[in-house]
């Protein structure tokens, strides 16, 4: 199995290979042909050939890793081509006698071959590595269907003149939430992330697309309830889209206390401040690792839903629950990107596991929806069926020009602590109202 999937590359390495000791012969006598011709400069190249090839494969440039190429390979093949170079060299001085001429190119052929070869074949392996890149990189949503676009005309004439506050901002849902709501017409967008780095990303890409809508960048933790309270005196949000959050099930786990600081107690202060200075609508980003949450996360993330809807006062208060975001930070999506880039093997912790996707834009789409409405609830997004890993990861490989299990292996790891097999986003009469608006249900909770 191992040999049948190098034989591509192999079969590549002779074609670059022939391709530089052909070469080396039209420098070396100015495209003239050599006086002892061409068919014994053919025969030569079978024994150059064998001694590359075999140098090669003994320095490991035929192992799966080296197959999607790394700059960290680079010395591997050099060492490779060198030690190919020596050992015609070596053959040229001690089988003198011409009638070995067939099997020990001259000197100036086996230096500038080395030169030529090493070059060919490196080439041929960078620009494979960027057209997979490319391929990689033109595929985010690395499913069968496609993307879906939804109506988002009642969302803009909610969202239009309003100063909106988006916590997590710098986030991949928080981020395309202040993306969004510019679009739609918000005039001032704050823009709360205590992460610096993410801020300024997410400032500097909504400088550079130009929106009509005033951003501000603040850098504040929304667990800081004195500061936060100043924040909403001194701007006076009508609109507070919280998506800031610790998301990851394992990294909670660990870290439970400050899952529950973040995730619920944090949200339970952001809903108190809205409703004392007159939010007009609280949408808070919820997940279905809420329902029937067995990890740390899950049972956060499910207070702090009930956190907003048990909170009083003028203010409308909803949760919007949905699956994985394609693409997330810390996803599985470019986790798979990393490892299969990397020469793999993908790492998925059970067989049997399955998630709910939806691409981000789709995601947000939904939620602006669901925040122009007016009734107090927990909303559930339709992601339609689960998607199951191990077939994305499958898909992933084969979109990069690789195969699964012969190029790219997949491992499992075990499931984590706190991480189901199947996540419950229901929608069904039994656990759902359906909305007028298409996706959108209101859970029966």
């Amino acid at each position: 199995m191992a040999a049948a999937s190098a034989l591509p590359s192999i079969l590549a390495d002779v074609a670059a290979l022939g391709t530089a000791y052909l070469f080396s012969f039209f420098l070396r006598f100015d495209f003239a042909e050599p006086t002892w011709g061409w068919m014994r400069v053919a025969q030569s190249f079978g024994t150059v050939c064998i001694v590359h090839v075999s140098m090669l494969a003994a320095f490991g440039c035929y192992g799966r890793r080296t197959r999607v190429f790394g700059w960290c390979d680079l010395p591997r093949f050099g060492f490779a081509m060198a030690a190919a170079c020596a050992a015609l060299t070596a053959m040229r001085y001690l089988l003198p006698n011409v009638a070995f001429a067939h099997i020990r190119p001259p000197y100036s052929i086996t230096l500038l071959s080395f030169l030529i070869g090493t070059a060919n074949i490196v080439a041929w392996r960078v620009a494979r590595r960027f057209y997979l890149q490319a391929s990689r990189q033109g595929s985010l949503f690395p499913m069968e269907r496609d993307e879906k676009t939804f109506d988002n005309t009642v969302a803009a004439r909610f969202l239009a003149g309003r100063t909106v506050m988006v916590t997590g901002a710098g986030g991949t849902i928080g981020s395309e939430l202040v993306r969004q709501a510019a679009a739609a017409g918000a005039s001032r967008i704050l823009m709360v992330e205590r992460c610096e780095n993410a801020l300024y990303e997410i400032d500097r890409r909504m400088k550079r697309e130009a929106y009509a809508a005033a951003i501000v960048p603040v850098m504040l933790d929304v667990g800081d309830r004195e500061r936060m309270g100043a924040l909403f005196r001194r701007e006076k949000p009508s609109v507070v889209l919280h998506a800031a959050a610790c998301k990851h099930v394992p990294m909670v786990e660990l870290n439970p206390e400050e899952g529950w600081r973040n995730n619920t107690e944090a949200t339970k202060t952001l809903a108190e401040l809205s409703s004392a200075n007159g939010v007009e609508r609280f949408v808070l980003i919820s997940t279905d690792k809420a329902v029937n949450p067995v990890s740390v996360m899950g049972k956060t993330k499910r207070a702090a839903e009930q956190a907003v809807m048990e909170t009083g006062g003028g203010c409308s208060f909803c949760a919007v629950r949905f699956g994985n975001v394609f693409g997330s930070s810390g996803s599985v999506v470019p986790l798979f990107r990393e490892q299969i880039a990397a020469g793999g093997p993908v790492t998925v912790t059970h067989p049997d596991m399955k998630r709910y996707f939806m691409t981000v834009r789709e995601a947000v789409s939904l939620v602006l929806q669901a925040a122009s409405r007016k009734e107090k609830a927990v909303y559930t997004l339709d992601m339609g069926e689960p998607v199951g890993i191990v077939a994305l990861a499958e898909r992933m490989i084969r979109q990069a020009g690789l195969r699964p299990y012969a190029d790219i292996p997949i491992v499992f790891t075990g499931a984590r602590p706190g991480e189901k097999l199947f996540e419950e986003i229901d929608v069904s009469e039994k656990s759902a109202y359906k909305t007028d608006m298409a996706k959108i249900y209101i859970t029966r909770v």
